[in-house]
């Protein structure tokens, strides 16, 4: 055990201290998330994504990894769905069993508390990255964009998060977003990296059309290769790598937990 916690403020009161967990397809991590800094304190705790990874599975391993922090704080989920009011609606990468469970009720029996918070693994990073990453001081309308298998997105306006949006499904010339510039894209086609950036801005320009954003923030792991794309890339907006990189989704469940618990509920 690395670092062991109750709840918001450590033990000489200089931190306020969160808890987050994020749910992949391969791996659940979780970690206790200064919420001052938005750094782990100590390291995260990895466990395999149980396979199949049905929700009982799934909820088992979450609770393991909050019992191994000794955490009894509020705590943040994030799930590679759609949730609204704790409802997980669809299922990307897990089992499709999750979809229309009540994640937030599951996830309170597994955890034997109700201060739980469930949401979008793409807003997760999100809410990370405007607060402490590539958005950190910038206002106005920022959009974060996983590219990976497919295009996650986040969409916050002064730092509040526009829930669920799914800007990868949106249609470009004939194509899904994502379909067209996800990085799986680039591989599969063996597209250079400034090919790519040709695609990659096609969609930027349609969600500017729609939204008018002031920055883009690209996430994803192709986002540790910044330098090699985004230079190449045309639309109007100005894009900037992500910072938080793999911790994004356990920052961003931590401050979503707190949040809420300071609103005097928990989503």
């Amino acid at each position: 055990m690395t670092q062991a916690g109750s709840g918001p403020q450590s033990t000489d009161g200089t931190q306020r201290l969160g808890f987050g967990v994020d749910v992949g397809g391969s791996g659940i991590k979780g970690g206790i998330v200064d919420l001052v800094t938005g750094e782990l304190v100590g390291d995260r705790y990895k466990i395999e994504t149980p396979q199949p990874s049905t929700p009982e599975a799934v909820a088992g391993v979450v609770a393991e990894i909050v019992k191994y922090f000794d955490w009894s704080g509020p705590v943040g989920v994030t799930l590679p769905a759609v949730v609204t009011a704790g409802i997980a609606r669809s299922a990307a990468n897990i089992d499709k069993g999750w979809i229309d469970t009540d994640a937030k009720a599951l996830f309170a029996r597994a955890i034997g508390h109700p201060n739980i918070t469930v949401l979008n693994d793409a807003d997760a990073a999100g809410v990370a990255e405007d607060k402490y990453g590539g958005g950190k001081d910038k206002s106005g309308v920022v959009i974060l964009l996983t590219f990976g298998t497919g295009i996650g997105s986040a969409v916050l306006h002064d730092g509040v998060l526009l829930p669920n949006t799914e800007l990868g499904h949106l249609e470009v010339d004939g194509k899904e977003a994502e379909h067209r510039a996800a990085s799986s894209v680039k591989e599969r086609k063996d597209l250079s990296y400034k090919e790519w950036a040709k695609e990659v801005s096609k969609v930027l320009e349609t969600f500017e059309a729609l939204l008018w954003p002031d920055l883009f923030i690209a996430g994803g792991g192709i986002s540790r290769k910044s330098e090699k794309w985004i230079p190449h890339l045309t639309n109007r907006t100005p894009v900037v790598a992500a910072t938080l990189l793999n911790t994004a989704g356990i920052v961003g469940a931590a401050l979503a937990a707190d949040t809420a618990a300071l609103q005097g509920h928990a989503r």
